[in-house]
């Protein structure tokens, strides 16, 4: 075992030196937790239990109700005799507020040498969040930190003992013999017997399929299909909690419900849904109030919104009255008002929908909208949202003219595209359509595919939609044009007599005017349902959730790519099940505002059939996409087809910093390619990932053998990515550019008004009422707005890329330098982005709203800032 030589290290207690004899010496330390009340954050609750506050209150100076052994890291393996808690310390600087110190002392025996675990016993009544271990005057070493970030519970809640390791990392080939059993027991209880319904305390991380979305027992209509386990409906798997199932379908879990204090009759969607403690909201009051703002939105203030509404026209009779929801806020009824502060805390009230008398949901001004009202409308910002917007992540080269379809004709018949080279020849800037191709200069943003078997159902609703074909020409500027839209409907004949397509091409004046922007409007609700859905829920949300879950199971705290991959899953299955229970669920919010309705998780299982690990690289996404080639000379290696698309030049820079960091981390333990495949814990891991998490794709070719150190930092950098840069880029310009319902719609609800018609007349004579009530209805732009306003907040305590919450989170020099660098580097990059941004020659970069891109900025101060890449999904 490696030890420092602990030379003149000062006791932090007493000022003396470690050193000389330790005869009757005494190891001092302090140990950080904070009490339950202090990080909880419920404003709902009613009441506390007194007894338990009183007794907490004199435990917290007793401390005795806490024991603690130090565990040897010599062969031997002995325990020290047991320390408990000593006096609470009040005078320590940089203490996190809320935060309790605690002294310890142990006995010292020379046999134990280097404490490589601790112990830990929890006698209280109530349970605590332990933060840190710290021993001050271990000899030979000097100081002994143990980074805990965990939940601890009364000791007769487990069957077994809480251990905590120290801040190093060991693969397991490399293991002091005495954590061997402790590393091995450690993972034993971490996955559980996958048997009976998990209760708050339990540790416990195991899968399941998604088949909590529905309540049948409601009807047939609140039925939905479970994903996962069939080849129909592929899926991700979400973490089990063992809820019993519904009565009237054995195979839907059942949904947890809470008292509705003010209508006992009616009982409302619990947030206290399963996931291991250690994933919930509750580090500091921001994450929860985040959380609670979800559940007063959909508990409280759109069951008040909806009943306003189905009373009134629920309609916006031009752009103005929109403009009115960020410059004078709702007016409503006082009964309205009255009925959702009876429901809704007055903090979450105040900050999130800022009610002042009778005015409410005055939202922020969306950046989209903030320097003009009407630059959205333009052509241009229409084209540069597909490279600098929420969803710059699907465009790509159109490599063939006209475009065509992968649907099997058997069953869709021919999907062929009716835009013709008339269509367009006059929109690109004197070179014929197969130049254009040959010049790469052609793009699509494609929703065609994905939508054509789900629209028929999709449109039986009150929903009226298209399939859409978006496309797009590079000009000589370097921006984007858009130069001809496709709508198109199933075949009135049957699916196998292919479609109905109508092409729009720009107009400026007049009626054809009104007809373009419509069209545009129709494009932007096809593909904010696939940003939503697709690009966000799924490829970030979902598809992590089996890497955390098999991450705790198989890869022990001590492991290294366990402390690299942990920080980047903070949050993220609480914030999933959080989805599952009121927004992806049956009538959730995203099925009650967003195109695919009561079909969008089943169309985002079908997309997932196409979903390979590989590709979510960066570099293998633009390389598929056709937007860049490969090129040595050029920077990263790849040469982007549209030189000032900000997401990619971005996004390279953060992907190149991340896959370096990783490598020079990895390096440190791993020192050839045999070593990868000798890592059993490693191996296990990456087993489960494939065969289980990620099961119905358990067969596929494409997936790393993770045989090599190449394939082991590559695999590692694509997680890391996706839960911060991607996700980021997908979440946190939400409502910047959705804020503004007219720029983003998320609904139509009538087609495209023909000549000779009512509609066709009215958008002659009043074209922004038509506009409006093509798009979302006034309701459902409130719900939508309020949505993306609290999911595009970042947390007073978000954590960013390049960042730790613990200086200590690990004592390995090698990796602890190689992240400094890291950070340095994140620190080049946003200086970069900022100067690209600030360059008027780039016209992509902020664009006529005059919004510069900043999504993938690292860093970010709290609330709506449209940048910020968090480490991890939390939100």
């Amino acid at each position: 075992m490696l030890l420092g030589k602990g030379i003149g290290v000062v006791d932090s207690f007493t000022g003396g030196l470690i050193g000389g004899n330790n005869k009757g010496k005494k190891i001092k330390g302090s140990v950080v937790l904070v009490k339950k009340n202090v990080l909880e954050f419920n404003p709902l609750a009613s009441s506390v239990n007194t007894g338990t506050a009183i007794f907490d209150r004199f435990g917290e100076f007793l401390g005795s109700g806490v024991s603690l052994q130090l565990v040897s890291g010599h062969t031997s393996g002995k325990l020290s005799k047991e320390a408990h808690l000593e006096n609470w310390i009040t005078s320590l600087p940089a203490l996190t507020p809320g935060d309790s110190v605690f002294k310890v002392t142990f006995d010292w025996d020379e046999s134990i040498g280097v404490p490589e675990a601790i112990i830990f016993k929890n006698n209280h009544l109530d349970e605590f969040f332990l933060k840190t271990i710290t021993l001050d005057d271990v000899p030979a070493q000097g100081v002994v930190r143990f980074i805990c970030n965990s939940w601890v519970y009364t000791a007769n809640k487990y069957n077994y003992n809480r251990v905590f390791f120290r801040n190093k990392s060991y693969i397991p080939s490399a293991t002091p013999a005495p954590l061997l059993k402790y590393r091995k027991e450690e993972l034993e209880n971490l996955r559980g017997n996958g048997l009976g319904q998990r209760k708050e305390w339990d540790r416990v991380y195991d899968y399941d399929l998604y088949n909590d979305l529905g309540e049948p027992d409601k009807g047939r209509n609140f039925s939905r299909k479970t994903l996962g386990g069939n080849s129909e409906f592929p899926y991700p798997r979400r973490g089990r909690t063992g809820r019993p199932t519904t009565k009237s379908d054995s195979r839907t879990e059942s949904r947890l419900k809470q008292v509705n204090l003010m209508n006992p009759l009616d009982p409302v969607e619990s947030l206290d849904i399963y996931v291991p403690r250690d994933e919930r909201f509750g580090h500091l009051k921001m994450s929860d109030f985040l959380a609670y703002g979800i559940k007063s939105l959909t508990q409280a203030i759109i069951p008040a919104l909806k009943h306003y509404f189905d009373q009134t026209r629920n309609e916006f009779d031009n752009f103005q009255e929109v403009l009115d929801l960020y410059e004078g806020g709702l007016k409503l009824p006082k009964s309205v008002l009255d009925n959702i502060r009876k429901n809704v805390p007055f903090d979450l009230l105040k900050e999130m929908f800022r009610t002042d008398g009778e005015q409410f949901l005055k939202f922020p001004l969306p950046h989209v909208i903030k320097e003009d009202k009407s630059a959205w409308r333009t052509d241009e910002e229409f084209g540069r949202e597909m490279v600098a917007g929420v969803h710059p992540v699907l465009i790509r080269r159109l490599e063939e003219f006209p475009p065509t379809s992968k649907l099997d004709p058997e069953l869709y018949g021919d999907h062929t595209s009716t835009i013709t080279e008339d269509h367009i020849k006059n929109s690109l800037e004197g070179l014929g359509v197969f130049e254009a191709l040959f010049q790469n200069k052609l793009f699509i943003l494609d929703h065609h595919d994905s939508y054509i078997p789900y629209l028929r159902r999709i449109n039986s609703t009150s929903s009226k939609a298209y399939a859409t074909r978006t496309l797009v020409f590079l000009t000589s500027e370097g921006t984007l044009k858009p130069v001809a839209i496709e709508l198109s409907l199933p075949h009135p004949n049957g699916d196998e007599f292919g479609v109905v397509s109508k092409v729009y091409t720009p107009a400026e004046e007049g009626v054809e005017g009104t007809i373009w922007q419509l069209a545009k409007a129709y494009a932007a609700v096809t593909d904010s349902g696939y940003h939503q859905l697709i690009s966000h829920w799924l490829n970030t949300h979902a598809v992590i959730e089996p890497f955390v879950i098999a991450t705790n199971r198989q890869l022990s705290a001590l492991h290294p790519i366990y402390k690299l991959l942990q920080p980047h899953y903070r949050d993220t299955m609480n914030i999933n099940a959080l989805a599952r229970q009121s927004l992806v669920s049956v009538d959730g919010v995203i099925e009650s505002t967003f195109l695919p309705g009561k079909y969008a998780m089943e169309l985002s299982a079908v997309v997932y059939k196409d979903w390979v690990f590989t590709d979510q690289a960066l570099p293998a996404d633009l390389l598929k996409r056709g937007i860049a080639e490969k090129d040595v000379n050029a920077p990263h290696g790849l040469r982007l087809l549209i030189e000032d698309y900000p997401y990619a030049v971005d996004g390279l820079e953060i992907w190149s910093a991340i896959k370096a960091w990783v490598k020079e981390y990895c390096s440190h333990y791993y020192n050839s390619d045999a070593s990868v495949q000798r890592d059993t814990e490693l191996q296990a891991w990456w087993k489960e990932v494939r065969e289980v998490g990620h099961g119905d794709k358990k067969d596929e070719t494409w997936w790393p053998k993770m045989k090599t150190r190449e394939e082991l930092v590559e695999s590692c950098t694509i997680l890391i990515w996706i839960s911060s840069a991607l996700h980021a880029a997908v979440n946190f310009g939400q409502y910047s550019f959705t804020g503004y319902l007219p720029n983003r719609p998320t609904l139509s609800r009538r087609f495209m008004p023909e000549e000779g018609t009512p509609e066709y007349e009215q958008l002659k004579s009043d074209p922004e009422k038509g506009f409006l009530l093509t798009i979302t209805s006034e309701f459902q732009s409130l719900v939508g707005i309020a949505l993306v306003e609290v999911l595009s907040r970042h947390a007073s305590d978000e954590v960013y890329l390049g960042q730790r919450e613990n200086p200590d989170w690990t004592l390995d020099a090698g990796p602890l330098q190689a992240f400094d660098k890291f950070g340095r580097k994140l620190v080049q990059i946003e200086d970069a982005i900022v100067r690209r941004n600030n360059d008027l020659n780039m016209k992509n970069r902020a664009g006529p709203v005059k919004f510069p891109y900043g999504l993938l900025i690292p860093t970010s101060d709290q609330g709506l800032t449209g940048r910020g890449i968090p480490n991890s999904i939390s939100i």
